[in-house]
Formats: structure tokens, sequence, C-alpha cells
């Protein structure tokens, strides 16, 4: 690193003079340049539909090294580097004759290197083969691969080979990593006190850096922008400026955005460098930070899992795994969209929506709530509590276990599991054979895939397999799982479920669920445009006491779309298919529902009308005609033909006047919800 290197360099910049066979056997030299690798790996990028960057991954030691074009760098920035470090860039063709006389002079007259020489160029060649930059024979090589390098490449490709591997301290390498750790950003837009510090950091890219000594880091920066001041590139003005701006004391964490999506697409495909999918950024990273919130409440061991899609395109905009990837005593790691879990009560507007489509019922159809049994199989409401006779849609929306177990029984457990598959849903059964408790969780389903069942009900009853890669497409066809108007009739009845407490009266479509021994607590909602999907509960299985899914998910359901959206889309109106009538004016058949296996078991404390008797033929006195009931508990309600006729009755018999001559109905209903009914005929 004295007279010899100065020498060396001096020699070096004669030979670039030589003309006729000087110029020949300089050619023929570097033309036998031989060129390391000039596709460095980078850091595998996981990109969202905007092209943001979600997530990156470190190359081999742990070095972060971001792809970069130059085209999608701040102006400034190249402007500012080629201005310090080599601005007769353009002019050059890998070594500037000039610069190295100039440098071989100072050597040979001081005795030591004062400065190298090195072109944009020349660097790039020492970072590619990672050489050293004092030795004189380093600095031959790195000449030789610079002349190489240009006439293979063009200016653009060395500066984006420069931009790619220029070191920035730490496991830093290229300015889309420097920009992401000391900024937080891309490196679209600078200002001349970032530009200038990226600038100046590879020149001694440890010595300088923010974290560790940010006095050395600012005098750097600001020598580069006293230099750019005194070259025209900034104004005195705006250099003073930004030597006021502070400098970064401290290096950001990279994106690490949808981890759990993130790993399944890298493992999925691990050859691809760039991965588009089609995830929201900023709803993302709304989503994940409600998890984390809502997991501060929780008990100990819960975790959460949501999913948002797009339901008319059927993309998913976000998918968050757990509460947090690295959380203890959470198993944050398991991503639990994928998991297989009972879904409680959420299958039930399936159910529903498939009973309407083979006319077992209507919205308005009258279906019995009181204790039945299916052979040894008997179910029970969750409250343990029965309703007597309600319209169906009153059923769905209190969510009642035996109303959809008759209905599940007259359609057949299959047409229920067959439906399941043609929304993408994969059911898996523990038995292996479908039952009626199929429908109240009695199998094993995916958020991700049951969030794409309730897309499907909200695109009238099409479902397409939710997406999250952009570049794949929608390779699966949409098959219809229901009809465009029991799929609106289920919608319908939804929206009409009262929201959680202090939630917007927004008329969100939407069902919560609760498995068996609260393992799981559900909320699935949609409007016009989106569906939502909500789990919460514990990884391992174990019961969470006390969860419901109206009390724990729901609200999160609710809190969810208010972060995606300011306001809700509207539901579509109904299909001019749709029957639209109340229950007196429904075709006889869906009057009352009736199921075909059932055996009703008895209430002893049920009310039992003593008299008249069911099919009594009745004259029709001017009193009135009696009716006695026993059992029950009062006070009653008496209606005749659907049609209540007293209220609030506490004693146990009573006389009803003005009936119509012909058939009439009968029913008491007593406190419980309980009923009975009889028809006569009135003379």
């Amino acid at each position: 690193m004295t007279r010899r290197a100065g020498l060396s360099l001096a020699a070096l910049a004669l030979a670039l003079g030589l003309d006729a066979g000087g110029r020949d056997a300089l050619d023929a030299w570097v033309d036998a340049t031989e060129l390391p690798s000039l596709a460095p790996a980078t850091s595998v990028e996981m990109r969202d539909r905007t092209g943001a960057l979600l997530r990156a991954y470190t190359v081999a030691d742990g070095i972060w090294r971001l792809p970069v074009d130059p085209a999608r760098v701040d102006p400034r920035y190249t402007a500012m580097l080629v201005a310090y470090e080599d601005k007769r860039f353009g002019k050059h063709h890998g070594v500037d004759p000039l610069a190295v006389l100039r440098a071989g002079w100072q050597a040979l007259v001081q005795g030591q290197v004062v400065s190298g020489g090195s072109t944009l160029t020349m660097q790039v060649a020492r970072l590619l083969e990672d050489s050293g930059t004092g030795a004189w024979s380093g600095k031959i090589r790195q000449a030789r691969l610079a002349l190489s390098l240009e006439r293979r490449l063009a200016k653009d490709e060395i500066l984006r080979l420069y931009m790619a591997l220029a070191p920035f301290g730490g496991n830093l390498e290229g300015l889309r990593a420097a920009t992401f750790a000391w900024f937080g950003k891309e490196p679209a837009r600078l200002t001349p006190a970032e530009a200038a510090l990226l600038v100046a950091l590879p020149q001694s890219p440890e010595a300088r850096r923010p974290d560790r000594d940010p006095d050395a880091a600012r005098a750097a920066r600001d020598r580069v922008l006293a230099r750019m001041a005194e070259a025209g590139v900034l104004s005195e003005e705006a250099a003073r400026a930004a030597m006021r701006d502070p400098v970064p004391t401290r290096r950001r964490a990279f994106p690490a955005l949808a981890p759990h999506m993130t790993d399944r697409a890298l493992a999925e495909a691990p050859d691809r460098a760039i991965h588009l999918l089609t995830l929201d950024r900023a709803l993302q990273a709304k989503l994940e930070t409600l998890a984390r919130d809502r997991l501060r409440e929780a008990a100990r061991g819960v975790s959460i899992a949501i999913v948002a899609a797009d339901h008319v395109t059927g993309e998913i905009l976000a998918s968050v795994g757990s509460g947090g990837y690295e959380v203890r005593g959470r198993e944050g790691f398991v991503d639990m969209t994928r998991a297989l879990r009972s879904p409680g009560s959420t299958l039930k507007p399936l159910v529903y929506a498939l009973g309407f489509d083979a006319g077992l019922a209507h919205p308005q159809t009258l279906i019995a709530d009181r204790p039945v049994a299916f052979g040894s199989y008997a179910p029970q409401n969750f409250d343990g509590a029965f309703r007597g006779e309600l319209p169906v849609e009153e059923a769905l929306r209190l969510s009642l276990n035996v109303p959809v177990v008759l209905l599940t029984d007259a359609l057949g457990p299959e047409k229920l599991m067959a439906a399941l598959g043609r929304a993408g849903v994969e059911a898996v059964l523990p038995g292996g054979k479908p039952g009626l408790a199929l429908a109240l969780g009695g199998v094993g389903v995916r958020l991700e895939e049951l969030t794409g069942l309730y897309a499907g009900l909200a695109q009238g009853g099409i479902a397409t397999p939710l997406r999250w890669r952009i570049d794949e497409g929608s390779e699966a066809s949409a098959r219809r799982i229901t009809s465009r108007a029991a799929a609106w009739q289920v919608a319908h009845i939804l929206s009409g479920l009262a929201p959680p407490p202090g939630a917007p009266m927004n008329r969100l479509a939407y069902k919560t669920g609760t498995s068996y021994g609260h393992r799981d607590a559900w909320a699935l909602g949609f409007d016009g445009r989106h569906a939502i999907g909500v789990w919460m509960g514990r990884p391992d299985g174990t019961p969470v006491p006390g969860a419901f899914g109206a009390d724990t998910a729901a609200p999160v359901l609710f809190e969810a779309f208010q972060r995606l959206k300011p306001s809700l889309d509207p539901l579509p109106p109904p299909p001019p298919e749709t029957l639209l009538v109340g229950a007196s004016r429904l075709p006889e058949p869906l009057k009352r529902f009736r199921g075909r296996a059932a055996r009703l078991i008895p209430d002893p404390e049920a009310p039992v009308m003593a008299f008249p008797p069911d099919g009594a033929v009745l004259a029709a006195g001017e009193a009135g005609v009696p009716v006695r009931v026993r059992e029950g508990k009062p006070p009653f309600t008496w209606m005749v033909s659907g049609r209540p006729v007293a209220t609030g009755v506490r004693r146990r018999e009573l006389l009803l006047d003005r009936l119509p001559a012909g058939f009439s109905e009968i029913a008491v209903i007593d406190a419980e919800g309980r009923a009975a009914r009889v028809k006569v005929e009135l003379e």
C-alpha cells in the first residue's frame, strides 16, 4: 500500500492509454476474464396485491439482501451516489483513467494510497468477489473485472448490482435492505438526509452504523451533503436543512406480516424469488393488531384466527393464523385458519338453505322445538329448554338444535356432506359415516374453507374455493351449493340477528357457533362484498369454560368489518323466484314441518288439551266454545287458526267466543313456550 501500489495504478492508467498493439493485448486480457456469478442470491419476497412487501426471508448466513430495481429508486439518491463516488460513471468503460492517474500520482508523491480511484463498476467487481480494497493485486483484478463487466452489462445493470450488494452495516446488504432497516420504507422516496446517509454508509458500514455510532453516521452524512452542495446536486439551503435532520438510532424490524400464510407459500413453491399474494397489506396489519389486542383479554392458552375475503373475486384479503407468531403460551406458530375444528352451529344456515331448496320448509314454516329422539340419539338445545312450535326463521335466529336436526333427518346427512364438498369444505368425519350430529358440528372443518362456504352463500349460493395467489387465478370451477332464493332467504334471516353489545346496527348477515365442551367459538358473516370468519379457542383442543361464539368471536367479527371499511355494502334484493309470503298464504305442505323418523318424547310438564279432543265436532253456542288445559305453566296464550284470541290467561278453563263455522285449529302455549293443539269443526 505504498509506492509499489502507486506504481501499479500508474501502470494501469498508462496501459489504458495505449493504442494499436497495446490495446489489442488489453482487449484480449479483458475478454479472457472469468466472471463471477452476476445473479447473487437475494431474499425471497412475499408481496401483497399492490406489490407492497409483506415479508422477506434472509439468504445464506442470515444476510438481508433484497433485489433492487434502479427505476424504483429515488433519482436523488442515484444522482448523489454518482456525484460522490464516480462522477464520470456515464463516460468511462469500467476504469476511469483520470482517477487512476490521480490516485497513482498521489501514492507516488505521498508514499501511500490517498484515493483509490475506484469507479462504481470497480466497487461492484469487489462486491461480486468479496475481495479486499487495499492490495495492489486486488485493485488490478477489480479493474480487469470492471472492464469486463462494462463490456457485458449496461450501466443501469451495473447500478442494479451495486444497489443490491453494497454493505450498509451488520447483516444488511443492498439499498432496499438498508431503507427498510434504517427508515422502514422502500427507496422510492427519500429525503436528502436519508439519501446522503445511504451514500456514506457503504464506505465504512460498521464504523458508521447509526445504531452504534450516530455521531459518526451524522458526520459522514454531512460530508456527503456538503459535497452535493459543491457539485450542484443540492442547493446550499437544502443541504443545510438536511444536516438538521436526525439520523436513525435504531434498526427497524423487517416487515413480517401474515407469517403463517407466507410460510405456507414458501413451502409450496420454495424456488420462487417473489410470491404475489392476494392479501391487502394494510388490512392484514389491522387484523393482526386486532387479534393481538383481543388475546390480551382472553384466558391463558387461547388463540385466535381471522380470514377476510372478497366473495365477489374469491380472493383472501387477510389471513391471521394466530394472535402472534412467537407468542409464548398460546402456540402462536400453529396456523388455526387451517386446523381441523368442530364448527358448532355454523353449518345450520346451510342445512336450512338445503331444506328450502328441497321443498321441506320455508322461513315461515312452523317447526317443532320439543323433546325428540332418533333411536338412541336425542338432541338437546344448548340451554336445555324447548320453545314449542315456531317459524323456521326464528329457529335459525335462535340457533335451536332440535329443529335443525329434524330438517337434517328429512334431508339425509349425506346431502349435507355433499353440499359441503361442493362448497370446497374438506369435512373430516370422526366416525366415517355422516350422522345427524353433523348438523350440530360433529365434523372437522377449517376456518378458511368455512369462510369460503359463507362467501358462497353471499354469492347467491355459488361457491368458488378461496384463493390467495394472484398469479394462479381461480382454477377450480364455481359450484352451486344452493339456489339463489334459498341463499337469499338464509342471508335475510341472518341479517336480522341483533349485533353484539356495543356493535353497530348494520344488518350484517352473521352466525355464531360454539362447539361441544366450549372448545371452539366461531363467528362468520358477510355483506354485499366481503366475508369474514373468526375462530377462538385453544390450539390443543382443551375447553375454554364459559366461551361462547356470540360473546367472544362475534365482537371480533364486527370489529374486523369496521377495520375493513367504514360502512357495509348492502345485501342484494331477493331474486324474482323467491316465495315472499306470510305463513297464512303458504302452500299447505309448507305450513308445518313434519319429520319422518323422529319420535317425539312426551314432556310430562307440557300442556295437554283436556277439552275439546282432537277432531271433535262442536255446536257453536252463544256462550262460546269451552276449552280446558292440563299441565303446563301459566300464563297461557290461546290461539285460533294462528290468531291469538286470549293472552296472559292464568285460569285453565276458558270460553272462546266468535269462532267461525267450519274447521279451526285451537292451540294453547304456556309460559315456557310449550304448546298443545287440536283441530275441531264447528257446526
